[in-house]
């Protein structure tokens, strides 16, 4: 199997980079190689490689500053998805595209199911969807995964509010808006069981084609996860100023952004699971293994 990974330097896309190695000959990019927002860069690069699967870990993912940045944002999280998807179609390859939760308005009581209607409410969630429909309208086999709350290498919360912890003796965290903290490995590993069950069918994997929801199992809160975070380290041995109990809940509208954040973006992944035989575990399973490992680093942090 050839594979073309673009957004190999984000959280997600340098997971892929050790996990999509294991199929065949991976050829990995970065934005310094191929912008989204370049359509004629994009389609050059698809067609030097001809790859069997194109894997699209790019994305505009700095939600506030879509807001006065819109054409920017689109063409990178809209235009971009799309024209993968009509180079993959030409080719007759399959893509794989990461989607958010931001798709939805976060207003519904339970996990979102992948035939929910999208309502985006900032110009990040409305790009998302715009890309999403533009790769279905492509034609091209694809696997489009809405996932949400990803943290892995580099920056995310967990990383954030232990820095913060360190920092100051008390932290304000919002405390109604909720989901399932994913690890960008546990992407990775699934995409990789994905496209291998995809790879063993042939043509009978026309039928997987579609829009899949990828999410650890179970629900919290900002709040609830940034204590979790901290009481996982401090048992660690993390040395921090701010302790659980000095986590103090906040409502959304006393942290001001500009870009509308859903209350709810808990995903369910029923359909992941009955496809593809994976069932993601709790979402404290791969966020304790990451806390664990930035413990690791914090005992030798020259290693």
């Amino acid at each position: 199997m050839k594979i073309l990974l673009f957004g190999k330097d984000g959280q997600v896309g340098w997971e892929l980079q050790r996990a999509l190695a294991l199929l065949g000959e991976l050829h990995a990019l970065g934005r310094q190689d191929a912008d989204l927002g370049d359509a004629r860069r994009l389609r050059e690069r698809v067609r030097a490689v001809r790859p069997d699967v194109i894997v699209n870990a790019a994305a505009w993912t700095a939600v506030d500053r879509a807001e006065t940045e819109e054409a920017a944002a689109y063409a990178v999280n809209a235009a971009g998805p799309a024209v993968l998807a009509e180079e993959a179609a030409r080719l007759g390859s399959w893509l794989v595209h990461y989607s958010t939760d931001y798709v939805f308005d976060g207003r519904k009581e339970g996990a979102y199911r992948e035939d929910d209607p999208v309502s985006p409410l900032s110009v990040y969630g409305r790009g998302k969807a715009a890309g999403e429909a533009g790769i279905r309208a492509a034609g091209a086999r694809h696997l489009i995964l809405r996932t949400g709350w990803v943290f892995g290498r580099g920056a995310n919360f967990p990383r954030t509010i232990l820095r913060l912890a360190r920092e100051r003796e008390q932290l304000r965290v919002v405390a109604d808006q909720f989901g399932a903290p994913t690890g960008a490995d546990l992407l990775a590993d699934a995409t990789v069981l994905a496209l291998h069950h995809i790879a063993g069918l042939g043509a009978q994997a026309d039928a997987l084609s579609g829009t899949y929801h990828l999410a650890a199992a179970g629900r919290t809160s900002w709040h609830a996860l940034a204590r979790h975070v901290v009481a996982e380290a401090v048992s660690r041995g993390f040395v921090l100023r701010a302790q659980p109990e000095a986590i103090l809940p906040i409502a959304t509208r006393d942290w001001p952004a500009q870009a509308v954040r859903p209350a709810n973006g808990t995903l369910d992944s029923a359909r992941f699971r009955a496809a593809f035989g994976l069932a993601p575990p709790d979402w404290r399973h791969h966020l304790n293994r990451f806390v664990a490992a930035l413990a690791a680093e914090n005992r030798n942090p020259t290693s």
